[in-house]
């Protein structure tokens, strides 16, 4: 299976959303199409059946034109669907211009019927001038439906409007254009405003760069930079590529990309060249593109080409969230896909009504046209996709990617979140915190024993006792150690001057004298156990020198996002590591969590999420998006954290929190949270306005032009209250 992602400049409403997927889904061998109002498009094909360039001609003899396609295959502008460019000669705007000159016609019609000595046929000429105006793009729309044998709203509007001039009524049928053109350029000028906070993600990155090539620096389209490159960042500029920094130092605001509200300092890592895997580098070494440099100058090694950067691949996951349909915007589109049939049915039965009560035909043709006009589910129609598209528009701004409407409904839901510890709750890099001397040995011998021997090793404890102790002992010469050999299970062994040197846990020393440990030491190493830390034993020659103790300490933001998290009412707090029990109950304790879970293998975390989601239905997991990746899988919603520059975290996730810390995840499901009513409350707007009309119409109590009114103001009121979540603030 092969799919792309495109922007269509041409569907502006969630009727020309459907109106795409029916006609591309008949193309032979594609198996999904989701198109989302205004603009985004996702084709899925069987690769065996169809090809890229087919899918193209399919999606332009479909009328459309792809607004940033590159391939020989880019579609050119017709007629099929859509506003035709070339009436387009009042700018993107042009609708709403014909629908404000069709109300100017209409009041003026409506003034010069009150107006004695007045013929009538003046009015009724300017009503006729209203119709034609307000109607035009609806005339447009319909015939291009009627083509290919559609009966949509815009069709059955023309048909109610029609009807009420063919009853002499043609005050009330330039009403009813005039007010669906203007809700329709209203719809739509609202929708491009949500729209726009997310095409703005494609304006971050500078559209060239400085780079250094023959001895000068040069400057270049940031589409022509190379991985390897190096490339000239100025104080106060835009950084234009995903890279390491090489020379010098400086403040970057990540906040277009991640969502941090601080800049990030960042500086040269003097071993890039050394890393093989750009993932592996510490953020401080790292830059993204789009990002905004402080007041140092910095040299940086392009990793990714401008295609492949975080930012590309940001825009891209973007646009097809907007095409990843909610659950209840699923339940709305099987809802509509029978109540239109049931309507139409309805309405010519109501035409016949003449026939059973004694009534003129006249008036069962307009009590029929009212009741079309009012049973319409135009605003049941944009109710779900607007808050879709502003909930993902606002999340993508605060740094949070929101896969779509399912994960944006899902994680409003969630009532226990589980969390992975190291590198989620933890930082995920040990530090040196404790070093205890035992008898006569001094502080400084027990660091030089254990910095000469762990210097030998590769293991991310050993690294971070070098780290701490050489930071103490920096004006001191330690003795190198040699011929270093690692005892599984048990810790490891070199020599320093001739003598062996251990270290290691208790059964090391055990096996080693033959005795068990001495009680002090054992006392001191069950205390620093039962506090989360990982205590070592070392052993030189014949004495025991001490302890040293390194921890995986909690990130300095972790303490307050949980406790956010309990006021908002997440019951539970789950914690899963493959540490021991004693060590996940410190931590828990030190943090907030509920639920520690130690000695977990990776399968144990999938059986803890499906134990989890049986208690409690919801349960989101967050994790790295990588070892975590089946839990999250698991999970109603997979959160990554850190997920900037991770090409695996961006792609395993239903949620995705850029920045690689936790602050942003109450954000994330308050975001949620407040879509979900918001998006009911729109449920009972547009059905609560349908149950009013439709009784009101039926019974006479209601004429075409409240009905209009009604039903236009329903439309519009839906698309501006979805439009809220884009001012959403936690």
């Amino acid at each position: 299976m092969e799919k792309t992602i495109l922007q269509i400049t041409k569907i502006r409403h969630s009727r020309d959303a459907r109106r795409v997927e029916q006609r591309l889904a008949k193309v032979p061998g594609v198996t999904c199409v989701s198109a989302a109002s205004p603009g985004a498009l996702r084709v899925e094909w069987d690769e065996k059946r169809t090809d890229r360039p087919s899918i193209m001609m399919a999606v332009r003899n479909a009328g459309l034109r792809v607004a940033d396609a590159t391939d020989e295959s880019k579609p050119q502008e017709n007629k099929a669907d859509g506003i035709p460019p070339n009436l387009q000669f009042l700018g993107d705007r042009t609708e709403l211009y014909f629908a404000i000159t069709s109300g100017l016609f209409w009041v003026g019609g409506l003034v010069f019927s009150y107006i004695t000595g007045v013929p009538d046929y003046v009015s009724t000429v300017l009503y006729i001038i209203a119709g034609v105006i307000g109607g035009f793009f609806t005339v447009i729309m319909a015939g291009g439906d009627l083509l290919r044998g559609k009966f949509e709203i815009d069709f059955l509007m023309l048909f109610a409007a029609v009807g009420a001039a063919f009853l002499g009524r043609w005050g009330e049928g330039a009403l009813l254009l005039f007010l669906f053109s203007l809700g329709h350029a209203l719809e739509h000028y609202a929708m491009k405003k949500a729209r726009k906070s997310i095409a703005a993600l494609s304006d971050l990155a500078p559209p060239t760069a400085f780079v250094k090539r023959g001895g000068a620096t040069v400057e270049v389209p940031i589409e022509e930079l190379n991985v390897g490159d190096t490339i000239v960042v100025k104080p106060n500029s835009t950084i234009a590529a995903d890279g390491v920094v090489i020379s010098g130092s400086s403040a970057v605001n990540q906040a277009p990309i991640t969502g941090e509200s601080m800049p990030v300092d960042k500086r040269a890592d003097e071993r890039w060249e050394t890393q093989e895997n750009i993932d592996k580098l510490l953020s401080e070494h790292r830059v993204y593109a789009g990002t905004i440099n402080g007041a140092g100058a910095l040299e940086i090694k392009v990793m990714r080409k401008a295609a492949d950067s975080t930012l590309a691949r940001l825009i891209t996951l973007v646009r097809e969230a907007e095409t990843q349909k909610s659950p209840t915007q699923h339940l709305a589109d099987k809802f509509e896909k029978y109540y239109v049939p049931i309507v139409l049915v309805f309405v010519v039965l109501l035409m016949g009504a003449f026939l059973v009560i004694e009534e003129a035909f006249a008036e069962s043709f307009y009590r029929a046209m009212s009741v079309l006009i009012a049973a319409s589910p135009c605003a049941l129609a944009i109710s779900t996709p607007s808050a879709v598209l502003a909930g993902i528009a606002r999340a993508a701004r605060q740094g949070v990617l929101i896969k779509g409407g399912r994960p944006l409904e899902d994680l409003g839901k969630v009532n226990a979140i589980a969390f992975d510890k190291t590198g989620t709750l933890t930082e995920g890099r040990p530090k040196l915190t404790d070093v205890i001397p035992f008898g006569d040995t001094t502080r400084e011998e027990l660091l030089k024993a254990a910095i000469a021997v762990e210097t030998l090793s590769d293991h991310p404890l050993a690294a971070a006792i070098v780290t701490g102790g050489q930071a103490e002992l920096s004006e001191v010469a330690i003795l190198p150690a040699e011929n270093l050999t690692a005892l599984v299970g048990r810790g490891v062994r070199a020599t320093i001057g001739g003598k062996p040197v251990h270290i290691g846990n208790r059964l090391l020393f055990e096996e080693l004298t033959g005795a068990d440990v001495p009680q002090e030491i054992d006392r001191r190493m069950s205390e620093l156990e039962a506090g989360g830390h990982t205590a070592m034993i070392i052993h030189h020659g014949e004495k025991y020198l001490g302890i040293v103790a390194v921890m995986d300490v909690a990130r300095k933001e972790v303490v307050a996002t949980l406790a956010a998290l309990k006021a908002m009412g997440i019951k539970r707090m789950v914690m899963l590591t493959g540490d021991n029990q004693q060590v996940a109950d410190a931590i828990a304790k030190e943090i907030g969590i509920t639920d520690p879970l130690g000695s977990l293998l990776p399968e144990d975390k999938v059986a803890a999420i499906d134990r989890l989601r049986a208690e409690l239905g919801s349960v989101a997991m967050v994790g790295d998006g990588v070892n975590d990746a089946p839990a999250m899988a698991k999970s109603t919603v997979g959160i990554a954290m850190g997920a900037a520059g991770s090409d695996v975290a961006l792609e395993t996730a239903d949620v995705a929190l850029m920045a690689d810390a936790l602050d942003t995840l109450p954000f994330a499901i308050g975001l949620s949270r407040k879509a979900r009513q918001i998006i009911k409350q729109n449920l009972v707007i547009s059905l609560g306005m349908v149950a009013f009309l439709v009784p009101m119409t039926l019974f006479g109590v209601v004429a075409i032009g409240p009905a209009v009114v009604g039903h236009e103001g329903s439309t519009v009121l839906v698309v501006l209250n979805a439009l809220r979540l884009l001012r959403y603030e936690n």
